[in-house]
């Protein structure tokens, strides 16, 4: 269940009333729930994370203006291709926020290109009648 509301969101980032905010505020959430849920942080802490990332995960989906000008209209979005967090103020800031580092750990992860490994431990011990 989310731990922050499309009020808060709103309240930290102008949002577009006809996009709704669910499918921003899940994602983040998925991921504070992997990346930050031990004992580490507190709930408050937790949902200060997640309002940061979906900030963050809408902007990808509304880019936010770098700068506008009046007349003639005219208007230039922010925009950096990249996959981590650090393609917008508020993925830097649920970084900051997590002070723990998991949301960095994942997104250094990201950024080098790697993905989660899988090992293969032998935590046996050798068959003693085994003359090899």
């Amino acid at each position: 269940m989310a731990r922050t509301t499309s009020t808060a969101v709103g309240g930290i980032i102008e949002v577009d009333a006809d996009i709704t905010l669910t499918p921003f505020i899940d994602a983040a959430n998925v991921l504070v729930t992997e990346c930050c849920s031990t004992d580490d942080y507190t709930t408050a802490e937790l949902t200060r994370i997640e309002l940061w990332l979906s900030a963050h995960f809408y902007t990808v989906r509304d880019m936010r203006a770098e700068s506008e000008k009046a007349g003639p209209v005219s208007e230039r979005k922010q925009s950096k291709v990249d996959l981590g967090f650090n393609t917008s103020h508020y993925g830097q800031m649920a970084m900051r926020l997590d002070h723990a580092g998991g949301l960095a750990v994942l997104n250094d992860r990201i950024l080098k290109g790697k993905r989660a490994g899988v090992q293969i431990a032998w935590l046996g011990t050798a068959d003693p009648t085994d003359t090899e």
